[in-house]
């Protein structure tokens, strides 16, 4: 019987673009095993299709006060025989999960949950970038090399927008809790209008909730085409592929423009730091500023490289 591996990584989709060498060195390590990966709902479909998993376990992330969908939640851990976990989220929640399996033996845990097999021990493991963070873990636990992202295996067919080449992706939104993180809707309308006069088309991506900020870039750039809530995962990296280059904020989207290959710009404002969670690809930089705000538009036009 083959081994039984456990994944456990819940989100967000920057988190996840940033397991996807992790990902692939499990795979890797345990290329005959039956690998399960536990997330959350909106990126079950994505890891689906990837060629790292061969089942995807759905998180409903259940809610302190409900006892039931706990111990519905330890059945299910429990039954699943696992010969290995790997905790990639690391987080409280999956602390928790680790003494969910409890009482009696539980599987090896590669982790930070308190008393599992193979913990991550570095005290300095939070001011770590992401991706270098979960290598060292992996090491620890017998798992090296890891490789950079791969998205080769994304592909979706984007002929349908009918896009104008060359085109560049803007990526104005982000969390609407964090508006420190984004640069004004307005600068990047300029900037949409700087790089149409250049005969570059600005393509703005974001989710439903976006469609106001692409609006009013649309206003003062007609030329500006408008897909937001139009994309999944899937075509945003196929857009990545053909696109001249992208600008955004920190956020989501801007990880699988990054990591799909596309020359990616992404502008940093003091609520955050690149050290720990930038993107990474083979054509990323980042334009900081502790106020994005005052980060001027022919600034982020002469950063941005064009391929």
């Amino acid at each position: 019987m083959s081994a039984r591996i456990l994944v456990i990584r819940l989100g967000a989709l920057g988190d996840m673009v940033l397991s996807l060498g992790p990902f692939a060195a499990i795979r890797k390590a345990h290329a005959g095993a039956r690998i399960t990966l536990l997330t959350t709902a909106p990126y079950a479909g994505f890891m689906g299709d990837s060629p790292y998993f061969d089942e995807i376990w759905t998180d409903e992330r259940p809610k302190l006060l409900r006892p039931r969908s706990w111990l519905a939640l330890r059945r299910r851990l429990r039954s699943g025989n696992f010969d290995f976990v790997y905790d990639l989220q690391t987080s409280d929640r999956s602390n928790w999960y680790y003494r969910l399996m409890g009482p009696g033996p539980r599987p090896p845990w590669s982790g930070i949950a308190a008393g599992c097999s193979h913990p991550h021990r570095n005290p300095r493991r939070d001011f770590m970038h992401t991706i270098d963070r979960q290598a060292e873990q992996l090491g620890d636990a017998g798992i090296d090399p890891v490789p950079a992202a791969d998205l080769s295996w994304c592909s979706a067919d984007v002929a349908r927008f009918g896009l104008d080449d060359p085109y560049v992706l803007l990526v104005p939104g982000g969390a609407a809790h964090r508006p420190d993180k984004r640069w004004p809707v307005d600068s990047f309308a300029a900037l949409a209008r700087d790089l149409a006069a250049r005969g570059v088309q600005p393509v703005v991506l974001g989710g439903a909730q976006e469609r106001d900020l692409a609006a009013r870039i649309c206003a003062l750039c007609p030329g500006a085409r408008d897909l937001t809530g139009d994309t999944g995962f899937a075509q945003i990296a196929a857009l990545a592929r053909n696109a001249a280059g992208a600008v955004g904020n920190d956020t989501g989207p801007m990880h699988l423009v990054a990591a799909a290959g596309c020359p990616a710009l992404i502008l940093f404002s003091a609520a955050s730091d690149p050290a720990l969670t930038q993107p990474r690809g083979p054509a990323v930089s980042v334009l900081e500023s502790e106020n994005l705000a005052d980060l001027a538009v022919p600034d982020v036009a002469a950063a941005l490289s064009l391929r």
